[in-house]
């Protein structure tokens, strides 16, 4: 089992630390890097990336693991998959469309691993449907401060400490998952232009239930009677019979021979280092401009691989490297539903900011999860990619908090960087019940972060 002391950072490369990184390749190492991970303790890291410093634990351990990778069992006929914590969601493509099975939820890459899917409780565009990852777990085995491993299963307050909670109750070892049947790997999608944000809000409250997955990327360089500007674009999976439409591209021939072929286009990698400012609001205001202005007004039922449709910046390796050196800031929030003032309030401030946020993307999310720690809420999200290096950002941010606190919301854990911990109760309201069960089953304090200590989230 390897280890070795090295700078660990988010996906946002704003505030590495340096840990040791273990690597366990077996269930008995990973007991092992456990019990022996030393008074700053260990937290569990996928593929690194969630934005901030949650898979990061200065002066302490990090597992990682990317080693235990291995589909165990594929239940063809009643669809469930049962897999190491490290298998990426995009391992999981390879093997199950072909079968005619998809992931139940995906967020915008498919570099995630199963584990971090389950300790983030990723969401996707298709919350308002089929609610977060966890809602897809049948059980998962949970490797405990104590070095037992426990299956864990759904309903359960492990289970609902687990999901949504960053790593922190323990180390996922392997999940149960149930899948989505579909019968092609191309998606039938529908764009449209929206003029402003209650244009925007008006197309998702009145028809978004006729879709599986939605989502509106947002111009917030646009001001006056064009501010919330967006491009919706919603669809489902193709049905086989979709393949027999006239004037497909050449790659719609190719997929009447196998229609269930998984292609994902690769890209090369930006350099290492980039110039800083290269994403300001001159090159992102031009970039939104032209998005805007080549989407269609309306467009109906066109075909697009699933990789597109998900992940259009999964072909580009390393594309953090595109804000330069300083890094970047995810600020994602969830406003309550009857809340859409505040919305509004914040599109217009950001806005007014001149913020430089690429991409920036709006969805609705449906009923609440049960995890304690998981991040939506009936209501609206906003995720925004901001340069890290930006005057004015902390303040700006700040100020949004509060706002998203008054209005019912919440930030998203598994992309905060900066959030002040006073704030924590008000927006995680059974954060006093996490704590008490992280007190119990790791007294302590095993598995910890800079995450957890930074707001905190272990019993005070």
């Amino acid at each position: 089992m390897s280890a070795d002391t090295v700078p660990v950072t988010g996906w946002g490369r704003t505030a590495p630390t340096a840990a040791r990184l273990i690597r366990p390749r077996s269930y008995e190492e990973a007991v092992a890097a456990v019990r022996g991970c030393g008074a700053r303790g260990g937290i569990p890291r996928g593929l690194g990336r969630a934005y901030g410093d949650a898979a990061q634990n200065a002066g302490g351990a990090v597992f990682d693991m990317t080693g235990l990778n291995r589909v165990h069992a594929i239940d063809a006929q009643g669809g469930s998959v049962l897999c190491d914590a490290g298998v990426s969601l995009h391992r999981l493509m390879e093997v199950l469309l072909p079968l005619g099975w998809f992931v139940p939820v995906t967020p915008g890459t498919r570099y995630v691993t199963v584990g971090g899917a389950i300790g983030a409780d990723i969401h996707g565009r298709n919350h308002h449907v089929s609610g977060s990852f966890s809602r897809h777990v049948l059980s998962f085995e949970l490797l405990t401060a104590d070095g037992e491993i426990r299956t864990v299963r759904r309903g359960t307050p492990l289970f609902d400490a687990t999901t949504g909670g960053m790593g922190l109750t323990g180390m996922i070892l392997t999940a149960t998952v149930q899948l989505q049947p579909v019968e092609t790997s191309l998606m039938s999608v529908d764009t449209e232009r929206a003029r402003d944000l209650d244009d925007l809000m008006a197309r998702l409250t009145a028809t978004d239930h006729q879709y599986r997955y939605s989502v509106a990327r947002v111009d917030l360089l646009a001001r006056g009677a064009a501010t919330g500007r967006a491009v919706l674009t919603r669809g489902d999976h193709a049905p086989l019979d979709a393949l027999e439409t006239p004037g497909l591209l050449a790659w719609g021939t190719r997929a009447r021979r196998d229609p269930l072929a998984f292609g994902t286009p690769r890209f090369p990698a930006p350099p290492p280092f980039l110039p800083e400012g290269l994403l300001n609001r001159t090159t992102v205001g031009l970039f939104n401009e032209l998005w805007y202005r080549k989407a269609p007004r309306a467009r109906t039922g066109r075909l697009q691989r699933i990789s597109a449709f998900f992940h259009p910046f999964d072909g580009v390796p390393h594309s953090n490297r595109i804000y330069g050196r300083g890094g970047l800031v995810q600020y994602q929030f969830v406003v309550a539903q009857g809340q859409e003032e505040a919305l509004r309030r914040i599109v217009r401030r950001v806005s007014e900011q001149r913020c430089p946020s690429f991409p920036a993307v709006l969805k609705r999310f449906g009923d609440a999860d049960p995890g304690w720690l998981s991040f939506p809420v009936p209501g609206w999200t906003l995720a925004l990619d901001i340069p890290a290096g930006l005057p004015g950002l902390g303040a700006l941010l700040d100020e949004l908090d509060e706002e998203v606190a008054m209005a019912g919301g919440r930030v998203y854990l598994a992309k905060d960087s900066r959030l002040r911990p006073e704030l924590l109760t008000a927006m995680y309201p059974r954060l006093d019940d996490f704590r008490a069960l992280r007190a119990e089953l790791d007294p302590r304090g095993v598995f910890t972060s800079d995450l957890s200590r930074r707001l905190p989230l272990q019993a005070l």
